[in-house]
């Protein structure tokens, strides 16, 4: 042993140590609406109109001689034919579209000092 005594040992020294933490998220969302419609209508009609009016009169004297003779007539025809055809589209389209991203990160750094030492022992000789 020498005359200041035996120190032991001692240590000293620093701790540096690190928390990394990562949180990811990604999300996303597509919608599509679609709605179409198509209207059709027809429609016909025919009509047709005959008139007929006469009128005849006819006289003779088989005695004297004399004839008389009288007409009338008047006709009227009509004809008339229609069709009518309507045709509709409709329609409306939406689509929509999103995302969503989020990035948590955290990060914490621990530093510390430490000394230990063992017991000191001084004695004299």
């Amino acid at each position: 042993m020498s005359e200041y005594g035996d120190y032991g040992t001692f240590e000293a020294g620093e701790n540096h140590e690190s928390l990394d933490q990562l949180h990811q998220v990604d999300a996303s969302e597509n919608t599509y609406d679609s709605q179409f419609g198509v209207y059709e209508q027809d429609h016909a009609s025919a009509e047709s109109t005959s008139f007929d009016q006469g009128h005849h009169v006819s006289y003779s004297d088989p005695t004297t001689g004399v004839q008389y003779e009288e007409s009338d007539f008047t006709s009227y025809d009509h004809s008339a034919a229609e069709t009518d055809h309507v045709f509709a589209a409709e329609g409306s389209e939406t689509a929509s579209s999103s995302e969503f991203h989020e990035l948590e990160a955290l990060q914490a750094r621990l530093d510390s000092a430490f000394a230990s030492a063992t017991q000191i022992s001084t004695t004299s000789a």
